[in-house]
């Protein structure tokens, strides 16, 4: 077990604090180099990297702090304060005068910068790319905020090396001492595609990384194990559950396989079976006494500070000079996924107003996210996703009042309070196809009871992409996708490579007008149940088409459930405590997902250009082949079935849609399907010049040497007509 005191080794003396005060007190800045190779972008010129660690501390009296669950329960030093250490990395132009004077806040995923998902590069990852961010000036600040991505920063030893942004928080303890206990669930696995097997598992929680919490005890008959079918995706349990007897099974050490104890680290904490062996094709469920919560909310109020820090301040408490100090005039922040929730649950929980009442974020995008974060709980698991028993949907994850009648709740939204406070920021919130179907998006469109569509305030703009997969494909003009064996998938359909980077492109660009300038941003383009564009995932209301080869999606959607988590769980926050695990399913809410036409493409939202000069039908959807959920939506990962290229295929697969070759009729026709999509993004501002002309001229090359080199060269009267289309604009 770390000592959260001994990692603020003498903090508390380096730092000359007043008692009123609670904020970044001291930074150390680790390394500081040129960034890039010193090459310079544009008229900025070169950038510089700094990584350090923010020292920080809140009071836990504070009314901007008493949300953080268990703070008060925390370890507080002479001041009465509760101490954090986060790492952060700043990348700055060298000569500020020639930056944009913003700030983008990248909110790291589960512990990884997201700042290179913008760039075009042919490298995955590439940290420079065409330079999106840097040719226009930004400022780039990521840090930690979630308690349980390892490895923790500590006070005695530097994070130059080190990629990962972390945090470390305190433990809470009761007022006595003594360990705070508390019920814990694991489900094993959590997605797939196999259970399992032998006689050991170690106790990974997938997505949501190491186990985090200790067991209070190591006595099998304080906790329950059993096994059986995976539940349906609305929970029901299929076939038998078993339920294993605490003589029959053990804690133990991963690495020797002796039975587990207090000095076991939690990264090698197995259970292992004293008889037989675990089925493979069962979902196990553990639920065991955890201690020693962490107070994961105060990774919210770090993120606060840090940025306040790095904008309005000057220099630390022990005369470290901000190196930023007057160059940042707004700042902007932006979460991916499980960050995007997290993106949501700052701003709601009022965390974009700092100590002295000032906004901390003017614009904000939350991309692909549908929920909030669930960190701010006793025992939370804030890397997790929206599977089952996970806590995300309870609170009102809309921007506009509405009640709740169905979960008794009063009208609430995410805004109340930075309304409150006069410190709401800009907000887009971008999400695709997947995140209708997976990540449970509809809630915040049309609430609890999918009557009517809520309205947005004016401070919030919305943008769905269609047909795509969690967060976008790789893009090309290829008719072919990596098959399901290729990509090492468990999904049925092949990969989706419909994009959303060049339309987060365009539309950064326009968060960051609106943001700095109070440019009017383009119009929201998502799905209504007004205009019939957003039904329910049944069949019939579902107008889905029959194609060889595509598995009937009704009824696949991954619907919210109302769980019963206990009284001392706070519902409209995702805070306080859970008293009962696994807690019971009180109810399924209704999903709405977004319709399509007879070829199974959608007509709502922010198209991409490959969507809108489409090779085939992208789903935001997929089948999971194999394994214990096999039959269940395939998670993140939407699907792909390329169109026939000539007639004569398609009437030989009996595929109802038109081939590529009657959809365009020749290779200029193609084209020009791509230039007419492109203009008409342009013009809506939902693409950027730049990335058109890169888009047009990819689709040529696709047709002299790519995959569409099988159409005619000759014109053809459907082409003809296609580029007098696009000639027209």
């Amino acid at each position: 077990m770390r000592n959260f005191k001994g990692l603020l080794l003498g903090a508390a003396a380096l730092v000359a604090a007043s008692t009123a005060e609670a904020k970044v007190t001291k930074i150390v800045i680790d390394s500081r180099a040129p960034a890039f190779n010193n090459q310079a972008f544009g008229a900025v010129g070169a950038y510089e990297m700094l990584r350090g660690r923010a020292f920080g501390e809140v009071d836990p009296a504070d009314k901007h702090n008493t949300i953080i669950q268990d703070i008060g329960l925390a370890p507080k030093n002479a001041r009465g304060h509760v101490e954090y250490i986060s790492t952060f990395t700043l990348i700055k132009p060298l000569n500020a005068a020639k930056g944009n004077g913003v700030l983008f806040y990248d909110l790291a995923n589960r512990g990884r910068s997201l700042r290179t998902n913008l760039n075009v590069s042919e490298r995955e990852g590439d940290d420079v790319g065409d330079g999106f961010f840097y040719n226009r000036g930004y400022t780039m600040l990521s840090s930690g905020w979630q308690g349980d991505v390892v490895p923790m920063p500590a006070a005695d030893k530097s994070v130059a090396g080190s990629q990962v942004e972390s945090v470390t928080v305190p433990k809470a303890k009761n007022p006595d001492g003594s360990p705070i206990v508390g019920p814990f669930l694991m489900r094993i696995p959590t997605l797939g595609p196999d259970g399992p097997s032998g006689d050991m598992t170690k106790l990974d929680q997938g997505r949501a990384g190491a186990l985090a919490y200790p067991p209070a005890t190591f006595d099998t008959s304080k906790a329950t194990l059993t096994g059986g079918p995976a539940e349906t995706i609305r929970g029901v349990q299929n076939g038998a559950k078993v339920s294993i007897p605490g003589s029959d099974w053990m804690w133990a050490n991963c690495e020797n396989k002796r039975a587990a104890d207090a000095s076991t680290p939690l990264a090698n904490l197995c259970i292992k079976l004293n008889k037989g062996t675990f089925n493979p094709k069962w979902v196990y469920t553990l639920v065991f006494p955890a201690m020693d919560p962490m107070v994961m909310g105060l990774g919210l109020a770090a993120t606060r500070d840090i940025i306040s820090f790095f904008r309005y301040g000057q220099k630390d408490a022990a005369g470290t000079a901000n190196p930023v100090a007057g160059a940042i005039k707004n700042v902007i922040g932006q979460g991916v996924s499980q960050s995007g929730n997290t993106a949501k649950t700052f701003i709601a929980l009022g965390f974009n107003e700092d100590e002295a009442g000032k906004i901390v974020w003017d614009g904000a995008n939350a991309h692909i996210a549908g929920r909030f974060a669930p960190i701010n709980y006793r025992f939370a698991v804030p890397g997790g996703s929206a599977t089952m028993y996970a806590p995300g949907s309870e609170a009102p994850v809309w921007w506009s009042p509405l009640a709740d009648p169905i979960r008794h709740q009063p009208a609430l939204s995410m805004l109340d309070r930075c309304t409150a406070s006069n410190t709401c920021p800009k907000i887009f919130e971008t999400f695709g196809g997947i995140e209708m179907w997976n990540q449970r998006t509809s809630l915040g469109m049309v609430g609890p009871e999918a009557r009517r569509d809520i309205p947005l305030p004016a401070n919030v703009r919305r943008y769905y992409f269609p047909g795509t997969s969690h967060g976008g494909g790789e893009g090309g003009f290829r008719i072919g996708a990596a098959t399901p064996k290729e990509s090492n998938s468990t999904c049925t359909l092949p990969l989706n490579p419909n994009p959303e980077r060049e339309s987060m492109r365009a539309l950064m660009v326009a968060l960051t007008a609106w943001t700095v300038s109070n440019a009017e941003p383009p119009q929201s383009k998502y799905p209504t149940l007004a205009d019939g564009t957003l039904t329910a995932p049944t069949e019939g209301a579902f107008k889905f088409p029959t194609i060889p080869g595509v598995p009937k999606p009704f009824d696949l959607v991954n619907p919210v459930l109302v769980y019963d988590f206990g009284p001392h769980f706070v519902a409209k926050d995702v805070s306080g405590y859970i008293d009962y695990q696994p807690p019971q399913i009180r109810q399924v809410l209704p999903a709405r997902i977004p319709q399509v036409d007879a070829e199974g493409i959608e007509h709502s939202g922010v198209a991409s250009v490959l969507y809108s000069a489409p090779l085939g039908t992208y789903l935001g959807w997929n089948v999971t082949r194999a394994g214990v959920f096999a039959g269940q939506i395939c998670s993140l990962v939407g699907g792909y079935m390329p169109f026939a290229k000539t007639q004569a295929e398609r009437t030989k697969a009996n595929d109802p849609r038109l081939s590529i070759e009657e959809r365009y009729g020749d290779r200029q026709g193609y084209v020009c399907a791509v230039q007419k999509a492109v203009k008409q993004s342009i013009k809506g501002r939902y693409l950027l010049e730049g990335d058109g002309k890169r888009l047009v001229d990819e689709a040529t090359a696709a047709t002299t040497s790519g995959d569409l080199t099988f159409l005619p060269t000759a014109s053809t009267a459907k082409g003809k007509a296609l580029c007098t289309e696009a000639a027209a604009g």
